[in-house]
């Protein structure tokens, strides 16, 4: 049986998000590198890559097996669940379902602020995002905070008391600004939040995910070069195949 195909880097948030349900369900894939942005081989703007991923953006599944791809990473985590049966990170219930969607929905014009205001402008110089953009997105992002906090201040998970989908999908975005990663936004106002973060690092394959960022170290006082970049994602790549190694 041919392995399904991640397409994306590893430095991504919405690949690490996927790399990571999988992982975590210890179900092998393959990792194809896209560079994102480009229209070069292996780029996210090459023809071959939009007629898998119209959109043009990372991550793509693709079943080699049937041809069937599928861009969008929640999409592709949902899809995965329903497909293998993952009720316990993307339950049958029709209202507990309907919450880890509704916070599926909800990320894209809050939380996923985090990379847009935060992250992107000081590693992709090339964006060159308006400060207007950044400040705005880092005011959505400070009230999704402050709506994540009162929501956990009376269970563990975004959705309850056990780990899904939306969990994954959340701390890709919000870890990825702790002082151990990039470093750029204070945490600290959001205890409840700080605490589900440092659950989530103890979640069967957070370090393997999160080996770019490790790499990448704190972006705050000066951005990144192309080259540690680089060096970031090919680390990131060899931790993830040593990983995927170990599953047989």
């Amino acid at each position: 049986m041919s392995l399904p195909v991640l397409y994306g880097v590893p430095f991504s948030q919405p690949v690490r998000a996927v790399m990571w349900l999988m992982l975590y369900k210890k179900s092998p894939f393959k990792m194809v590198l896209i560079n994102p942005g480009s229209k070069g081989d292996n780029g996210s703007r090459n023809p071959e890559y939009l007629a898998k991923s119209p959109g043009g953006t990372i991550s793509c599944l693709e079943d080699p097996e049937t041809g069937f791809t599928l861009g969008e990473a929640h999409a592709i985590m949902a899809y995965l669940c329903r497909k293998n049966g993952w009720t316990d990170l993307y339950p049958e219930g029709l209202e507990e379902r309907a919450e880890v969607d509704w916070y599926l929905h909800y990320h894209h014009r809050n939380v996923r602020d985090a990379s847009l205001g935060l992250v992107a402008p000081r590693i992709r110089k090339d964006l060159d995002i308006p400060e207007v953009m950044q400040l705005s997105a880092q005011a959505n992002l400070g009230r999704a905070l402050e709506a994540l906090n009162a929501r956990l201040a009376d269970q563990s998970h975004i959705v309850g008391n056990s780990l899904t989908i939306a969990d994954f999908a959340a701390y890709v975005e919000i870890g990825q600004l702790q002082p151990q990663f990039t470093n750029v936004f204070d945490l600290s106002p959001w205890s409840n939040v700080q605490r589900w973060l440092a659950a989530m690092s103890e979640e069967e394959g957070h370090d393997t995910v999160h080996v770019a960022l490790a790499e990448l170290g704190d972006i705050s006082q000066e951005p990144p070069t192309m080259e540690v970049i680089k060096t970031a994602n090919k680390n990131a790549l060899g931790a993830l195949k040593s990983a995927l190694a170990a599953l047989g």
